[in-house]
């Protein structure tokens, strides 16, 4: 029987979900999810208690500090996130940073447009890329931007409108930069690494974008995500959520379970760079958007990634006899990130070694097929 053809690749744009809403047009069928893999669409599911970090007590050289090391270790192997508390930032700064990003999405289409990313960016304001005819879309509007290095910023991309909307980006990331000297070192500490172990990768030229989300109204909450269930493909991940309404839901034990909103709080996740720097003892958290029937909500995304040509592996320190290599040597991980998740595929899976074992058990013909089968995209 004669393999199928591929789908055809399509490369197009997906119209603002945000019109959509607006012109009140039947919702297209490329936003219903039917991958029954990633369990029911429900957004009832119990809200559980994330660990609470308070990063003050990180930097503290007084005795309180080590057991504030020792939950951030446990949270990041069990959870792979955390409620950052005591972290600088006022609630009213945090609230500003809300307000402008309301204030840009709630400007009229053509004024948006006006920051409209092109296929071959990701930068700029749209949403998904259409790269299949099978794929399913996320329900969300992005104004997605590039913060450093900075003099890699495209500027025409910054919304002028509102006015207040650049410096308090500026002023927000600059924050959030301080904030990751402190997670990275404390993160070592709690492994009994060098503290510069992991923030090494995000020194010179690291990446850090911001990612400001809107997710409108949806008549079809039941069938339709705001966002995929996925892990990030960044070192680090700082959010923002919404101050009313909840919608974020985490993997935990292979249950979906609810992300309850602290106000004050920034959660703080991992992403596959930090899984595979660690050597599988720190998660990257799967996680997913659900959407509301009667709200619509907004989050502020910030990822920070290792320069593309900054090489990742395990840390010398966590391979051993007893925990052996779990990950290859990655470089530019992000670009295969990126061509994996409109595709719903978690490419982390293919940066394991999954067979390093069996070429001593099985005939060549057969290993190599295993192989083949495994790289598959």
């Amino acid at each position: 029987m004669a393999a199928s053809s591929p789908p055809p690749r399509v490369e197009s744009l997906s119209n603002p979900v945000q019109q959509l809403v607006i012109n009140g047009e039947q919702v297209p069928e490329n936003y219903i999810h039917r991958n029954t893999d990633d369990g029911p669409i429900c957004a009832s599911f119990p809200v559980t208690e994330i660990p609470i970090i308070d990063l003050g007590l990180l930097t503290s050289s007084s005795p309180t500090g080590e057991p504030e090391l020792e939950k951030l270790r446990s949270a990041l192997s069990s959870w792979g996130c955390f409620q950052a508390i005591n972290h600088g930032m006022a609630s009213s700064f945090l609230d500003k940073v809300r307000a402008v990003t309301k204030e840009f999405f709630a400007l009229p289409m053509e004024e948006k447009q006006k920051y409209s990313r092109t296929l071959e960016d990701i930068e700029g304001y749209g949403n998904d890329t259409v790269v299949t005819e099978h794929q399913t879309l996320d329900w969300t509007d992005r104004l997605y931007l590039l913060v450093r290095p900075e003099d890699q910023r495209k500027l025409k991309l910054w919304p002028e409108n509102p006015d207040t909307f650049r410096d308090t980006l500026n002023e927000y990331t600059e924050k959030l930069g301080q904030l990751t000297e402190i997670v990275l070192k404390a993160m070592a500490k709690s492994l009994s690494l060098d503290d510069s172990c992991f923030l090494d990768h995000c020194r010179e030229g690291a990446l850090m974008y911001t990612r400001f989300n809107l997710y409108p109204v949806c008549p079809r909450p039941d069938v339709i995500l705001g966002l995929k269930p996925h892990a990030d493909g960044s070192t680090i991940t700082f959010l923002l959520q919404d101050k009313e309404v909840e919608g974020l839901q985490v993997l935990k034990d292979d249950q979906w379970v609810g992300v309850p909103i602290i106000p004050q709080a920034l959660l703080i996740n991992l992403g596959d760079q930090s899984e595979l720097a660690s050597n599988g003892i720190f998660k990257s958290l799967v996680h997913r958007v659900v959407t509301n029937s009667e709200r619509e909500r907004i989050s502020v995304a910030t990822f920070l990634l290792p320069h593309p040509d900054m090489e990742i592996e395990p840390a010398n320190g966590l391979v051993n006899e007893q925990r052996p290599r779990l990950y290859k040597k990655v470089k530019n991980y992000v670009s295969l990130y990126f061509h994996n998740y409109q595709r719903g595929k978690r490419p982390i899976v293919h940066s394991k070694f999954k067979f390093i074992f069996l070429l001593f058990f099985i005939s060549y013909g057969l290993y190599r097929k295993v192989i083949i089968k495994s790289m598959e995209f």
